[in-house]
């Protein structure tokens, strides 16, 4: 009986001894691979990293001469050089950058500026200007207002200046009539 429990007892430990060697030896040569392997797998396509170009990236557009500046809420501004009363195409000076915008008719009375290359979109009514962008649905710029608007003036649309030059008409035929 001692010789059959000394015998179980020794191929107990004979596998134990062996299946640890194969663990050992399994990790040895996986720890040796991974060295062998790339840390990272080759890209796909190549990236080329451009250095910066200081000229180009810092390149401004002048505010165009004779432009009129527009405050907007939370600090925003733009500048806008044309007459909305009459121009088919102004200007807008927005971001450093200058954006000529045709005019798009409009059944409202707003006064609509918009460039559908840029996606940059004016809409003027009789008590602000809002600037948008079509690109990703944003309103850049609300309750946009000039000097004289700020003071009460109406914004100089196409339609207020319709309605001026009719006033004074109405007017006279009203003085002439008593």
């Amino acid at each position: 009986m001692k010789k059959l429990l000394i015998a179980a007892v020794i191929g107990a430990l004979s596998s134990t001894m062996m299946l640890a060697a194969t663990d050992a030896a399994a990790q040895t040569s996986s720890t040796t691979a991974k060295k062998a392997t790339p840390k990272k797998p080759a890209p796909k396509h190549r990236i080329i990293k451009r250095k910066a170009n200081p000229a180009k990236e810092a390149k401004v557009d002048p505010i165009p001469e004779g432009s009129e500046h527009w405050n907007c809420a939370e600090g925003m501004q733009f500048d806008l050089k044309g007459d909305m009363a009459r121009d088919q195409i102004v200007t807008v000076h927005w971001a450093n950058k200058n954006y000529n915008l045709p005019r798009q008719t409009t059944t409202t009375g707003a006064d609509r500026f918009h460039d559908a290359a840029t996606g940059l979109d004016l809409v003027v009514i009789p008590t602000k200007a809002m600037l948008f962008s079509d690109k990703d649905s944003s309103r850049l710029a609300d309750e946009c207002k000039t000097t004289a608007m700020q003071q009460g003036a109406p914004a100089p649309t196409q339609a207020n200046a319709l309605n001026r030059n009719a006033a004074p008409a109405a007017g006279a035929s009203a003085a002439s009539g008593q």
